[in-house]
This record gives structure tokens, sequence and C-alpha cells, in this order.
């Protein structure tokens, strides 16, 4: 009975201490059309009530948002505790979808008065998309002429001009232009334009000629930064994907270009490095969860070792016979993709699996304004570059780089100095599949991985190969970041069917009146 009486004690005074600071801090005439019937009201009450930016205010707006703001018969607003009693005679506001989303929209206004930068700067993205209100208006204007950090400032300088484009007075309404012109994107141009249209009576919309005249210089500078936009996005997703051809491809050169082995299972050999690195990661989430997002450092020598292992024992047992004999080798490798591909059907279903960006590879860095570049593109482009100069020095800086050379020029001089030509053969065929194995670890990051994943890249990687010229790295280099940005700076003009078949059509053409390719071989001997 005692602790009752007490918790009903302190509950009433906590009520009362409460309900005295809201209304000290809040005129009456704010609260009071809260406990009224006009939606409309209520709606402007809350946005005003939120456009005073007071710890008092945003109490007032979470005590309705939580349902502890009550109406006494007189009127009077009461704001109680979440957990407290209802105060006798009083009766709950009532909130409804409207009012709920009004007062999440004040709360997230408050936030522009947040000591914080970013939250100062969420809040003010989160109003750009929102109608403002005379008295969320204000407070933009107020938080814009005291903001210290720049980029919370430029978002508030948008805001205002967005609002500014109503404004009664035409110079205001020509300034606002001028602000668009020079911060706007393409989330404001159907503004701009509407100021260009004409209105209802026949005439423009916009009356003021001025007014028009910077509305139409904000619409060509925002179509400019759209369009560099683009150019830049367009450049960026061609160098990536010419990444993506290049690590396909780059084993292809090797074990095609070098060894003459026309490898149809060269699309497997990519498949296998992505599910060695969906293996990684799955056991590094049942073991060392802590460190999940390191699977890739462990993900790239398994993939690379598996693959390899792969190819050697594909040309110990199959390919070593048939050197020299190109049909053949097309049939029997085609042969053995399909034997791979039911395998890890098998193995692992037909569905495709989930390999997951670790952390530091998720979002991105957004520049321009607009254009957000993925981190896990730049950390694939960044990747080619590495494996590219990998496999230069270790083909023109080491023993075994100098008997490749040797053995694919010259098989039978090279056989009479002493070189090993069959242990070699194995060799450079185990180097192209595990750099495809490290082509699938790249790609399991880009989509998803299942046992028909190789079948989209072996014709682009023949392709890469055959046009850059057979048997040349620096070929193999160019044409593959060259068909990747063809591609995609064809992309938004013809469409991705219609470009697709422009560059095939370009290749087929450039073969027949240039056979060797880019760069011709010095020459290649399989006997």
């Amino acid at each position: 009975m005692m602790y009752s009486a007490l918790r009903r004690l302190l509950a009433g005074i906590a009520l009362i201490v409460l309900a005295g600071a809201a209304q000290a801090a809040i005129a009456p005439s704010l609260l009071q059309p809260l406990a009224g019937d006009d939606p409309e009201a209520r709606v402007a009450a809350v946005a005003a009530i939120g456009a005073l930016g007071t710890p008092e205010a945003a109490a007032v707006l979470r005590a309705l948002q939580d349902g502890a703001l009550y109406a006494a018969a007189d009127g009077q607003v009461i704001v109680a505790s979440p957990s407290a009693t209802a105060p006798a005679g009083a009766e709950a506001i009532v909130v409804n979808n409207r009012l709920r989303a009004a007062i999440a929209a004040a709360l997230s206004g408050m936030d522009l008065l947040a000591p914080q930068p970013e939250r100062r700067l969420a809040a003010a993205r989160a109003w750009l998309g929102e109608e403002l209100d005379a008295a969320q208006l204000a407070l933009a204007r107020r938080v814009m002429a005291a903001e210290q950090d720049a980029d919370v400032r430029q978002v508030l300088q948008l805001l205002v001009a967005i609002a500014d484009l109503h404004a009664p007075d035409p110079a205001v309404r020509r300034a606002a232009a001028t602000v668009l012109a020079e911060q706007g994107g393409s989330a404001q141009r159907p503004l701009l334009q509407a100021m260009l249209d004409k209105g209802a009576d026949g005439g423009p919309a916009e009356a003021d000629a001025s007014v028009r005249s910077a509305a139409e210089v904000a619409l060509n500078a925002i179509d400019g930064r759209q369009a560099r936009t683009e150019l830049v996005g367009n450049l960026f997703y061609g160098i990536s994907l010419g990444s993506v051809l290049l690590l396909a491809a780059l084993g292809l050169a090797i074990t095609f270009g070098l060894m003459g082995i026309i490898n149809m299972a060269h699309g497997e050999l990519l498949m296998i490095g992505a599910y060695a690195t969906y293996l990684i990661q799955s056991l590094f989430r049942r073991y060392l969860p802590e460190a999940a997002d390191l699977y890739l450092l462990a993900a790239l020598p398994a993939a690379f070792v598996v693959a390899a292992l792969v190819g050697m024992a594909l040309e110990r047992t199959v390919i070593r016979w048939l050197y020299g004999r190109p049909l053949e080798t097309l049939l029997a490798t085609w042969g053995i993709s399909l034997v791979l591909m039911q395998a890890v059907r098998t193995l692992f279903g037909a569905q495709n699996v989930e390999v997951a960006n670790p952390a530091w590879m998720s979002g991105g860095v957004t520049v321009l304004g607009s254009l957000v570049l993925p981190y896990n593109r730049i950390a694939i482009i960044v990747f080619a570059v590495l494996v590219t100069a990998g496999v230069w020095l270790l083909l023109n800086g080491t023993r075994l780089g100098l008997f490749v050379r040797a053995v694919m020029q010259n098989r039978r001089m090279a056989g009479c100095v002493g070189v090993p030509t069959g242990r070699i053969d194995m060799l450079t065929f185990g180097l192209g599949s595990g750099i495809a194995g490290l082509g699938g670890v790249a790609l399991s990051q880009l989509g998803n991985v299942g046992p028909d994943l190789g079948q989209s890249y072996i014709i682009d990687s023949f392709m890469v190969v055959v046009l850059g010229g057979v048997g040349q790295l620096a070929g193999t280099v160019i044409a593959a970041l060259g068909l990747g940005e063809v591609n995609k700076l064809l992309e938004p003009v013809a469409g991705a069917v219609l470009a697709k078949i422009g560059i095939l059509v370009f290749i087929v053409i450039f073969i027949q009146r240039r056979p060797q390719g880019l760069f011709a071989v010095k020459g290649r001997s399989v006997e």
C-alpha cells in the first residue's frame, strides 16, 4: 500500500514538473489545437511546435508520439511520462497515421539543431523531398544562417531555394533559380521546367521574364552537370567492366594465347574460384565470426590453388594428349565443362549461393554530387591491376616465365637445351587456371554464384584474347578495357543488347581485316 501510494505521488510530481516546463516554454495557442478535432490544425500545430527547435518542444512531440499527451476538460494539454497513469479527468490525445507522419517529420527537422554535423546533414536531406510550411522554412533559414559545416549549409541553401521558387517576390524566385543553377540536380529539374511551361491561361506559368531566364539558365546548368556525371559514370563502369573481362580472360590468355589450347572449360575454372570463395566465407562465419570480414584474404590463395590443381589435373589426364589437335581439344574441354558444372550441382545444389561483400567493400564514395562509385568495383579495378602486374612479372622476370616463353616459342629447341617441356606445360596450364580462380573471386563480389557462372564469361573471354592478339598480354589488357569502355558508352545510346551486337560485329570485321589481332605474336610451336 505504502509503495503504491509513493509511486502515485512521484508520478504526480513528475507530471506537474513536465507539464509546467512544457507550458512555460510553449505558448498555449500552439498546444491547444492538438486536443481539437480539426486534422489540418493538428498537423499545423505539430509543424509549428517542431519549428521551435527547443528541448521542451521535442519533449512534447515525443510525448504525443508515445501516447503520453493528455487533454484536460478545460482544454489544457498535459505532458506525462509514458509509464505514468492518466491524469484524472484527462483523455489521451489520439494520434492517427497522418499526425504520426507529421510528428516524425517534425522530430527529424529538429535534428537540424543537433550538435553532430552528420545528424544535421541527414535531417536537411530528409526535408529535401518535403513541402515545407512557413514554420519549417523559418527554422531552415535560421539554422542556415548559423551553420558552420559546408555540407550541411549547402543542403540547407538548396532546401531554402526550392521553397523560394514559390515566393511572391520575383527577385526571391530569381535568386532561388540562381542557387539551383549552382547546386540543383535532377530532382529539382521538374520544378524549373514547370516555370517555363504554359499556365492555365495559355501564357507562361512564370510571369516574370527575368525569372524565366534564370530558370532556363538553371536547367541548362543542371543538364550539363548530369551529362558530365553520366559520362564520368560510364567511364568508371567501363573500366570496371573491362577489369572484370580482364580477370576473366587473363588466364585464357595463357592457356589459349600461349599454349594454343581452346579451353572451353575456362568458364568453369572461374566458377570453381567463386565456389572456393563461398566455402571460405562459410568457414569463417562458422569458426571465425569475429574475423568474417577478412575471409577474402584467405579466399584469394585458396581459389588460386584449387583452380590451379584442377587445371593441372586436367592437363595431365586429358589435354596433354591433344596438343596440336584443336578440334579434339575443343570437344574434350567442352565435355569437361559439363562434368564440372554437374559436379557443382551435385555438391552445392542447382540454386545460387550467397557470397556477401565484406563490410569494408560495402557502400561507395560519392563524387560530382550524385555519382556513387561502389567500393567493390573500385577494389576489383585495383585487384585487376595487381594481378596483371603479377602475371607480367612472373612471365618476364622469373625462371619459370623464361621456360614458359621458351617452350611456347620453340618446344623442340627448349627440350634440346634441357627444359622439362612436359612439366612446364603442366605448370603453365595450372597458372592460367589459377588466374581464372582469382577471376572467380572477383566475380563473386559482383553477383550471384551458381553452376552457370562461367557460361556468362567464356565467350567474352575468347573475344578479348582474340581481339588483343593471341599470346600477347598487353593486347589482352587493351582489348578488355577497350571492350568494357565501348560497351558502357554504347549502352545509353543503343541499349545493352544492340551494344553487344555492335561489339560482336566490330570484332568479326576487325579479325577479318587483321587476323593476328591488335598485337601479333612472334611465334609459337606446340609440336
